[in-house]
């Protein structure tokens, strides 16, 4: 037999090891047992996150499929359409405004030089508009005016700060509103039974009469800060603003003068000759109207604001009509103004001569005249239609002829949104 030693079976060998074990020393091998089967990960039969994941995946590639084939047919249909929209020229026919955005069109984020005519004629409105309630912002937005009505006029706020509405007068005053830039907040009334109310061209301030007091403040998000209150005389109002002057109309055809808010006290002295104000170039200078000569004609001058409104340069040649409605374009060069007879004129104001140029321009004014930034003129006729003038098609000589607004009612007329001007260079 070899000398190594045979392992032992239970029927002729003993056991290597007792069996008697204490209870701790049986506790702890359990303890350890259990500790090493908790701390092992076992494999999940079914792996609920992955499977919602697997789903997830495979939805998404369906869904990319399905939208790859819709923009397929989507640009199949748009090409199509863009083909028949811009079919032959010379089939003309009366224009008519577009208000808002028609489906799929992206508007750009400013007004081009010329508005794009479709193959029907039809045109959009470079600016807001007010229409029976609604303000139909040019860039495609259609927002009710809930409370607002009777409305004259209605200007931009500086920095997309909202709107500034006005109300025309009543037995009761003018209103004026301040509208929110976005739709969540409804109109909010700023004053309430005000003579007059004027709005400098930026929105950025307000002067009003109120009694025997002219008042004029700062506008900052709907609210009026820092007023400046001064007594003046019976019958003078403001109609508008020279920087953070107030130009003031006497009473009478008494003139006009400049209140120096910001130096205190009282209004300067009228000057009798100047009887209204178109706007202001850039260099400061303001477009009026004044009477001149011994004949004491109607004529347009440029004034200075701080001479008291004196005359710089005074043309007679365009003879304008004495109501006083017009507007001087962004840039300084154009005059859009009524004429003697009626109609509208379009005056160069590059040399305001003895005889400036003035070209016939469509239907007479019938309120206020706003300039898009890119130099084209809207306004209402007579009529309560849109009239659309850019001064080079009235330099070829064309007529701009009046366009029907969808959306007016009986007794209402639209108004045009006056655009905040650009600042000039280096301003």
């Amino acid at each position: 037999m070899s000398g190594i030693r045979q392992h032992a079976d239970n029927r002729t060998g003993g056991p290597e090891r007792p069996f008697p074990v204490s209870e701790d020393e049986l506790e702890r091998a359990l303890r350890d047992t259990l500790s090493r089967q908790v701390a092992t990960p076992r494999p999940l039969g079914a792996d609920p996150a992955g499977a919602a994941m697997r789903r997830a995946r495979r939805a998404g590639r369906r869904r990319a499929l399905t939208g790859l084939a819709l923009a397929s047919v989507a640009t199949v249909l748009v090409t199509a359409g863009i083909a028949q929209i811009t079919g032959p020229a010379g089939t003309g026919g009366t224009p008519t405004v577009v208000l808002g955005d028609p489906p799929g069109f992206s508007p750009s984020p400013f007004p081009s030089e010329s508005t794009p005519t479709t193959r029907s004629g039809s045109v959009r409105a470079e600016l807001d508009l007010l229409v029976d309630g609604w303000l139909e912002v040019s860039g495609g937005e259609r927002r009710a005016l809930t409370g607002v009505d009777g409305v004259e006029r209605a200007q931009r706020v500086h920095d997309q700060g909202g709107w500034l509405v006005t109300s025309a007068a009543t037995a009761a005053g003018r209103t004026l509103w301040w509208v929110p830039p976005t739709d969540r907040n409804t109109p909010q009334v700023m004053l309430a039974a005000a003579d007059a109310v004027a709005i400098s061209a930026d929105g950025r301030q307000v002067a009003w009469r109120d009694g025997p007091e002219l008042i004029a403040a700062g506008v900052v998000a709907g609210q009026l800060i820092a007023p400046v209150r001064v007594t003046a005389p019976a019958g003078v109002v403001p109609v508008g603003f020279t920087g953070d002057d107030v130009l003031l109309r006497q009473p009478d055809q008494g003139g006009m003068s400049v209140w120096r808010r910001a130096a205190g006290g009282l209004p300067g002295s009228a000057n009798p000759d100047v009887h209204a104000v178109y706007g202001a170039r850039p260099d400061g200078r303001l477009v009026g109207l004044v009477t001149a000569g011994a004949a004491r004609q109607p004529c347009l001058a440029l004034l200075d604001p701080a001479r008291g409104l004196a005359p710089v340069r005074t043309g007679c040649g365009a003879k304008p009509a004495v109501d006083g409605l017009g507007g001087v374009s962004p840039d300084g060069r154009w005059l859009l103004v009524n004429g003697a007879g009626d109609a509208a004129q379009l005056v160069d104001l590059t040399d305001l001569g003895a005889t400036p140029a003035a070209h016939p321009a469509g239907p007479a004014l019938s309120g206020a005249v706003a300039w898009s930034r890119a130099g084209v003129a809207l306004h209402v006729d007579a009529a309560g239609e849109l009239v659309r003038v850019e001064p080079k098609r009235v330099l070829a000589g064309e007529k701009p002829t009046p366009s029907a607004v969808s959306g007016v009612t009986t007794g209402t007329r639209p108004v045009v949104v006056a655009d905040v001007p650009t600042p000039p260079d280096g301003a």
